[in-house]
């Protein structure tokens, strides 16, 4: 993968810059002469119509009964994962209380924490958000409760999360879990388990009870209190509080209305999911990016798939992992060296059974260099740890995967291994573009209700969670200061 750096500058217009008078002296005045009957006229400059802002939304006195219940719903920030809580101090009134509610309902609709305070290689951004308008007419036509309900994501995804909050914020209030060992006994291990999972029964054996919390945490399910399951056992709850927080977070960066045919990649579970009518029809195994070269949040469209695609090694890899080997080396192992004007020279791994590359790419415009593709390299897919690319994502089922984006044009349908038995790189444009998700979820509900998460490998969690606790305390007033992330006073 070759991630460019991004760039951030600002335009600024260059009219009438030529013309500024210098701040020396006055200008000195010279007799108006007519001009000269051969000078042409001096072209006329059109400016662009000024940018009018229009004057914000007035909004209408509140009532009383309005100013309470404004008052209740902010302080019940805390089960909107929003790490705000409500301080003994008295009512907001007036431009205080209509200030704080703007605040919340826009922390609610596209997020707590500021785009500007993002990552760059957090690429999801929200679509722009007034909340003033409809905050009018909710007053206007006393229906805040209304209104209020309308604010948060419109998923079950979201809606899971925000119980499953509720539910370990009454795990941490009765004081958590205890600590597991290798040497705990069979009724200390199902007891501990089922704080989080209400299926487990007295008498249930206990190889069940651990599969069932080892498939929640993306683990093997082998049935026995490995290390590695000994570890998520063990977790903080107070950890776990602040993954769902921070995937509440994610979910308020989504659009409104998400794309009803769609791919959907899960970094953290490394596992793509394709929507058909809004609704998963399959899913498949991926490997995505290394902790050192994590897979960034994006949306994006498929516009076309590269049939026995060549490999032009970005040069951070061939710097890093192939110059070292050797010219000579790198030759007899397939790959070729081409001049170019810009850097001397680069390495490109041609077509083949051998590329890194595979059969297939699927292309997608983005900043990062980062696409679907296929791999040679098999065995990663039956293993549970599969954050290994270079912040690529490789797919266990390239092919069906095509045939699904093809489907509606009559010449390809059925044709991808034809395509790629013919061993020619070509460029197959996809009869619609196909929309593209690269989501970071470590944390989700189940239908039941019963949470699963996944570990943290970019460390992502802590760090929003740790953006969302400094952005409350800094604007909203119904925040109090926290000792720890995700306590509560």
């Amino acid at each position: 993968m070759n991630r460019p750096k991004l760039i951030r500058f600002s335009l600024f217009s260059m009219l009438g810059v030529a013309a500024m008078p210098t701040m020396a002296q006055p200008p000195a005045i010279a007799p108006t002469l007519p001009a000269p009957a051969s000078q042409a006229p001096a072209p006329q400059v059109i400016l662009p119509p000024a940018i009018v802002t229009p004057p914000p939304v007035p909004l209408p006195p509140l009532s009383a009964a309005q100013e309470k219940w404004l008052n209740d719903w902010l302080r019940g920030g805390a089960q909107q994962g929003l790490m705000a809580r409500a301080q003994a101090t008295g009512a907001l009134k007036g431009d205080a209380l209509l200030s704080a509610t703007l605040d919340r309902a826009k922390a609610l609709s596209t997020g707590r924490v500021d785009t500007a305070d993002f990552l760059a290689i957090w690429a999801l951004r929200p679509a722009a958000f007034d909340p003033r308008p409809a905050l009018a007419k909710a007053i206007s036509e006393d229906r805040l409760p209304q209104w209020a309900a309308n604010l948060t994501p419109p998923y079950a995804g979201y809606d899971g999360l925000r119980k499953g909050l509720a539910n370990y914020e009454r795990i941490r209030d009765a004081g958590g879990w205890p600590a597991l060992t290798a040497q705990s006994s069979p009724n200390a291990v199902r007891a501990r388990i089922a704080i989080e999972d209400k299926s487990v029964t007295p008498g249930e054996k206990l190889a069940d009870v651990l599969q069932r919390a080892q498939r929640r945490y993306g683990l093997n399910p082998t049935g026995l209190l490995d290390a590695r399951t000994l570890r998520e056992l063990n977790v903080p709850v107070g950890d776990r509080i602040a993954a769902i927080m921070a995937n509440m977070e994610r979910w308020r960066w989504m659009p409104r209305q998400l794309p009803v045919n769609r791919v959907q990649v899960n970094i953290a579970a490394a596992v793509l999911t394709v929507f058909e009518g809004d609704q998963p029809i399959s899913s498949m195994r991926a490997v995505t990016g290394a902790p050192d070269n994590a897979t960034p949040m994006l949306s994006s469209s498929i516009h076309s798939i590269v049939v026995n695609p060549p490999w032009n090694v970005p040069t951070s890899i061939a710097k890093r992992e192939l110059w070292p080997k050797g010219r000579a080396a790198l030759l007899r192992q397939g790959y070729k060296i081409v001049g170019t004007p810009e850097t001397g020279e680069r390495i490109v791994q041609p077509a083949g059974p051998n590329s890194a590359l595979g059969r297939l790419k699927f292309d997608f415009n983005n900043p990062f260099a980062v696409y679907l593709h296929d791999t040679p390299s098999r065995a990663k897919f039956s293993s549970y740890d599969r954050l290994a690319s270079h912040g690529c994502i490789r797919l266990e089922k390239p092919v069906p995967l095509a045939e699904l984006m093809v489907a509606g044009n009559p010449d390809l349908a059925g044709q991808i291994q034809s395509l790629i038995d013919t061993g020619k790189t070509q460029r197959v444009s996809l009869p619609r573009e196909v929309a593209v998700y690269l989501l970071y979820w470590t944390a989700f509900a189940s239908n039941n209700g019963t949470m699963s998460f996944r570990s943290d490998p970019y460390g992502w969690d802590k760090l929003l969670a740790d953006k969302i606790e400094a952005s409350s305390r800094r604007v909203d007033p119904t925040a109090a200061p926290a000792a720890a992330i995700a306590s509560k006073d």
